[in-house]
């Protein structure tokens, strides 16, 4: 009987099992998955925290690559190199955290040219994700005369969006609430260092100085709400986070005076052509030197151990998780 090794939930926790094939959920691409990641999501399914998970048994991971095994879908055939992110995979469907994955032919996107499948998951969803926001921004004109800010900088999606938009040409500064990592954000890319808390410090006034002329926030929260009131007229900021707090307390006057526009950014259920293009854009504007150096790989049985790690921000950069190590 073919089996492979796959990290397991169920209610007590998680556990590294060996599994047969034939206990995988339905779908019509079979992956020999070769490497994934660890997200913050990743590391609240693997603690429990948020009932991210209600289904058991569970394999988490909510991004893979690896190449075809065997398919009903006529798109993908063996060997060929794909990835997959989002769509409740190791939420709802058995995920990434695994040597083996089957899932629906339209979750995936065919390896773009020039990345390897070790670099897609060093991206990961978190890559994804920082895309999307910069994406976002794009679409509504962000320019180049004022700074553009990255909030939770040292964090996956963060350090992402730094180096995309440094090696954009857009003068980033970057907010963080550890200043210990300013080297790393400045060899990003960053220009400037901001301690998260001058955001996040209670003003009298609903409305600060004009600075940003752009945001990507991961944090939300207090740290949200410190950002939009310093906001320069007719910006946006890309909000894709909650580390900071799912509630925001401000006032609509950033949107009514300033004409600034909150764009919320969600990797799970994008379209496929976005999808697509983020992926397209991520294979020729995110530098190489910043793949490897904010990448840490790790086996099935380490990625275990740091899910409390990441949920506390104890972890920089992007984890790649060898599933075969």
């Amino acid at each position: 009987m073919e089996t492979f090794r796959a990290v397991v939930l169920e209610e007590a926790g998680p556990t590294l099992r060996e599994l047969p094939v034939s206990a995988l959920p339905e779908g019509d691409v079979l992956v020999s998955i070769a490497y994934s990641s660890l997200n913050y999501k990743d590391g609240l399914a693997l603690t429990g925290r948020n009932r991210v998970v209600r289904r058991f048994p569970m394999v988490p991971g909510v991004d893979f690559a690896g190449t075809v095994e065997q398919s009903r879908d006529p798109r993908y055939r063996p060997d060929d190199r794909v990835l997959l992110t989002g769509w409740g995979v190791g939420e709802r469907h058995w995920g990434g955290f695994a040597q083996k994955a089957r899932v629906s032919g339209d979750w995936l996107v065919p390896l773009p040219s020039g990345l390897s499948l070790q670099e897609a998951m060093a991206i990961g969803s978190a890559g994804f994700t920082a895309m999307l926001c910069v994406l976002a921004l794009e679409d509504h004109g962000l320019g180049r005369d004022r700074e553009v800010l990255v909030t939770g900088a040292a964090g996956g999606v963060g350090s992402v969006a730094v180096a995309i938009l440094a090696r954009l040409g857009y003068p980033v500064t970057a907010a963080t609430g550890r200043p210990e990592e300013a080297a790393f954000l400045e060899a990003l890319g960053a220009q400037a260092i901001l301690d998260r808390r001058e955001l996040s410090a209670p003003m009298d006034k609903p409305l600060a100085s004009e600075r940003f002329g752009g945001a990507v926030d991961v944090v939300g929260g207090d740290t949200l709400a410190g950002l939009l009131r310093q906001m320069a007229y007719g910006t946006s900021v890309a909000a894709t986070g909650l580390a900071g707090g799912r509630e925001l307390h401000t006032t609509v006057l950033p949107f009514i005076l300033r004409g600034v526009s909150l764009l919320g950014v969600d990797s799970v259920r994008t379209p496929m052509p976005r999808r697509k293009r983020a992926w397209e854009r991520l294979a020729t504007d995110l530098p190489r030197g910043m793949i490897q150096a904010v990448q840490q790989v790790v086996g099935l049985e380490a990625a275990m151990a740091l899910g409390p790690e990441i949920l506390a921000g104890r972890v920089k950069g992007r984890v790649v998780v060898d599933v075969n190590a």
